[in-house]
């Protein structure tokens, strides 16, 4: 069972997720009406990614008897000065996510909740790939600068990333 506290703080990482996938979604489009559909589809899975990590939260508040409120979604920015500004705010992003996390975690020690505290090691995890993949993206951009044909080679690579569900979600089927 889950205490009222914990509910309350998953119920609004819930919320975070969700807000998370529209983000990466605004992102998408962006890339996409900037001419770097690789760009785009990378950020269409990072979105499928979020709306995961939301079902993952979403799942566990209900596995632990709790109830599951969801609530609007704030409004995303649509607009970015540059691709390298859109994944810099990528990595800011997931660096808000990763304490949302750490606060999530901390939370869970406090009131003895060991079994959330199991589950959020997934998403510790989770965060440390996140920000290495953003970083290392942003390096390569600052890296190509305007090269044409490194933007090129670099928007056909992302392009080639593929949705995989999120572990705990496939083994929960």
């Amino acid at each position: 069972m889950l205490s009222k506290k914990i509910e309350e703080a998953l119920n609004a990482q819930i919320n975070a997720e969700l807000w998370s996938a529209y983000l990466y979604l605004s992102m998408a489009a962006y890339c996409h009406s900037n001419g770097k559909p690789g760009m785009g589809k990378w950020y269409e899975v990072q979105f499928q990614e979020e709306q995961d990590h939301a079902k993952i939260f979403f799942n566990y508040v209900i596995q632990r008897g709790g109830t599951v409120t969801l609530k609007p979604i704030d409004a995303v920015p649509t607009e970015w000065k540059s691709l390298l500004d859109v994944f810099e705010s990528t990595l800011a992003h997931e660096q808000k996510v990763t304490a949302l996390i750490n606060e999530l975690f901390a939370l869970t020690a406090a009131e003895k909740d060991y079994a959330t505290q199991s589950a959020l090691k997934w998403f510790i995890d989770e965060q440390v790939e996140e920000e290495e993949t953003a970083q290392n993206i942003i390096d390569n951009l600052k890296m190509i600068q305007d090269n044409g044909y490194g933007l090129y080679m670099l928007d056909k690579e992302l392009g080639a990333r593929t949705y995989t569900q999120a572990a705990p979600l496939a083994s929960a089927q």
